[in-house]
């Protein structure tokens, strides 16, 4: 490899960090957040021994920077803020190009942020990336998910593209409506914090051969953490905070995802939250009991017992939404995050007479996203009506077609929305129709 030829080359090229962001701006916690999947991509690409070159090239280095800029977000431990990555990449590129290049990149510890949990009480540890460390994270990731995401279960829903929160419910209320009036809903106890390394670098390399990649990897995972000055080092888990952080962890629970597959269960998972759908109590108990020595003995992982669960859908609640009984499945937004909504309405409005009406609107157009699923449209199969639609505080609407990405079926990008999988009949899902 000629490196001082690629130094000259990247310096001829002259990126332009400096350029003003034109994508989308990414929302934290949604779903739109990665790039674009590629259309029906083996498992295994052709070369994956040279992933590195596709991380550093012009073009995905540009992409990872509007993201990151849009992202906006806090200075690492270093103080560096997103304003100034441009000036600095500017200065020095060349040399961190080589770095990776090289397979000697040293990511930088990640700072220590706690935010309080809105439901049980509680801090949830966030570890924020340095700026730098973020875009190329994010560049990482943008080459991994185009290669990895076909591969992913359809009935993975987190951290996706044209995937989201509300296909997900959709979904769930599909089961329920179909006859599957049990639900194991299982919560893996701080899956974030209590991700095995080793297991996880495993899975990794059945998909990448490029050892650089392997190391710059397994580098961003034993950063440390930075709290109170001092630097502690990671051992296990995957920092919430950093962009690669989502993918990793679907890698990760992808192989629960074959496994349910695999034995036929209908189940709907988004990242962590992992529901699945049985006909009868006692089934559920065997199916708990099952899945939860899975977890404990394939991935290294915990079930929370306190707070997992067989019960009926209508005493739970997925992503922040319950179910009615009855035989007209509607969707109800779960106690809990019906109160939270009322708080942070409370919050806008009390400090309204301090802020612009432009930034109060905005607040508001974005907690009115959570009654988005509540609403029917025109799109909705009626043939699969599970009722009439609903007025504000009341019983939600029935499913809606939120899955069918635009511009085709599913299919077309790679994700297999049809019937067949893994040899046997799935029963079609109202998902899983073309608006």
């Amino acid at each position: 490899m000629n490196l001082e030829g690629d130094k000259r080359l990247n310096l001829q090229l002259g990126l332009d960090f400096s350029s003003v962001p034109t994508g989308e701006a990414r929302q934290v916690g949604r779903e739109d957040i990665e790039s674009p999947s590629a259309v029906s991509e083996p498992e295994r690409p052709a070369n994956t021994s040279r992933i590195m070159e596709d991380v550093c090239e012009r073009a995905n280095l540009k992409q990872a920077l509007r993201q990151v800029r849009s992202n906006k977000g806090s200075a690492g431990v270093d103080g560096m803020t997103v304003d100034q990555l441009g000036d600095h990449l500017k200065q020095h590129w060349p040399a961190i190009r080589e770095q990776l290049l090289n397979g000697t990149y040293e990511p930088k510890p990640v700072r220590r942020v706690e935010i309080p949990k809105p439901d049980a009480g509680g801090v949830r540890k966030l570890g924020i990336p340095t700026v730098l460390d973020r875009f190329i994270q994010q560049a990482v990731m943008q080459v991994l998910q185009r290669q990895w995401n076909p591969t992913f279960s359809h009935y993975s829903y987190g951290f996706r593209p044209h995937r989201s929160a509300h296909q997900a419910v959709a979904q769930a209320q599909q089961y329920i409506a179909d006859g599957y009036g049990w639900v194991i809903d299982l919560d893996l106890e701080k899956f974030f914090d209590r991700v095995n390394h080793d297991k996880l670098m495993g899975q990794i390399a059945k998909r990448v051969e490029d050892k650089r990649l392997l190391k710059l990897i397994r580098a961003f995972l034993n950063a440390g953490v930075m709290e109170n000055g001092l630097v502690s080092p990671s051992v296990e888990g995957t920092p919430q905070g950093g962009p690669l952080s989502p993918l990793l962890s679907n890698l990760l629970l992808d192989e629960l995802d074959q496994e349910l597959e695999r034995r036929g269960h209908r189940f709907v998972r988004y990242a962590d939250d992992c529901n699945i759908y049985v006909r009868s109590e006692r089934a559920g108990q065997r199916m708990m009991e099952s899945i939860t020595r899975f977890i404990r003995q394939k991935l290294k992982l915990k079930v929370n017992e306190a707070k997992s669960a067989v019960a009926r859908p209508q005493e739970r609640k997925f992503l922040g939404f319950s179910f009615t009984a009855g035989s007209d499945i509607k969707r109800t937004i779960a106690p809990k995050s019906l109160e939270r909504f009322k708080r942070r309405i409370r919050d806008i409005t009390r400090r309204a007479k301090g802020v612009s009406i432009m930034t109060t609107m905005e607040e508001f157009a974005g907690l009115a996203q959570l009654f988005r699923l509540l609403r029917n449209t025109p799109s909705v199969d009626r043939s699969h009506s599970l009722g009439p639609v609903a007025t504000a505080g009341c019983s939600l609407a029935p499913v809606e077609n939120t899955t069918a990405p635009p511009g085709g079926t599913c299919r077309k990008r790679g994700l297999d929305m049809g019937c067949q999988e893994h040899g046997r009949q799935r029963p079609r899902s109202l998902v899983s129709r073309p608006q």
